[in-house]
C-alpha cells in the first residue's frame, strides 16, 4: 500500500467520486448497480465512508476483467 493510504482506512463519498472522476449521481448509481460489485459504503452520521482497501480490490478485479 503507498503512502496515499496508509494514512486513512475511509474516502468519503466525494473522494470517491474524485477518485474515479464521476459525479455524485454516477456513484449513488456504482453503489447501487450489483453487477458492478462496487463496495458499499458505512454510514456514519449521514456521511457515507467507502473503505480503501475494498476500492483497491475492487479496483482489481475489474483490471482482471479487461486483461
Amino acid at each position: 500500500m503507498n503512502a496515499e493510504h496508509s494514512s486513512r482506512e475511509y474516502l468519503t463519498g466525494k473522494q470517491v467520486a474524485t477518485r474515479y472522476q464521476i459525479t455524485p449521481v454516477s456513484l449513488y448509481r456504482w453503489e447501487r448497480d450489483q453487477r458492478l460489485g462496487f463496495p458499499q459504503p458505512m454510514i456514519v452520521n449521514r456521511r457515507k465512508l467507502f473503505k480503501i482497501d475494498e476500492l483497491i480490490a475492487w479496483e482489481r478485479s475489474r483490471a482482471k476483467g479487461t486483461a
